[in-house]
């Protein structure tokens, strides 16, 4: 898959690069809305890995703001694990949302259901 990652916490951003590249996936990565905007489109890419806090704006906004420039699929990130948060993600468009910190499973799981599949 060609993942578009945005992650502000280096350590975290530096641990899911190197799991989705070792998994054999293409990652491109950003810290902000801002760079997210400048370097996701023109970029074709299958899935958006977002974290909801950012220094610049949260990542529900940034799919708003990216509209038809979005990935088909959007993970949400975030220690925010309330009903209304998971609801927000939903509404937002994410269709998965992982709850900091999770294992490397909860990631494949999520990239797994979160994959149309083949034909349909």
């Amino acid at each position: 898959m060609r993942i578009f990652l945005v992650e502000n916490h280096p350590d975290t951003l530096t641990y899911v690069r190197r799991f989705l590249e070792r998994a054999g996936h293409e990652v491109d990565t950003a810290q902000s809305i801002e760079e997210t905007l400048r370097d996701l489109p023109g970029k074709p890419r299958d899935v958006l890995l977002a974290d909801l806090g950012l220094p610049d704006g949260d990542g529900w906004s940034l799919l708003e703001r990216l509209g038809k420039d979005r990935p088909p699929l959007a993970i949400a990130m975030s220690g925010r694990c309330s009903a209304a948060d998971r609801a927000q993600s939903k509404k937002a468009g994410f269709q998965e949302h992982l709850v900091k910190p999770f294992l490397p499973s909860d990631l494949e799981r999520a990239l797994r259901h979160s994959t149309p599949l083949e034909g349909a």
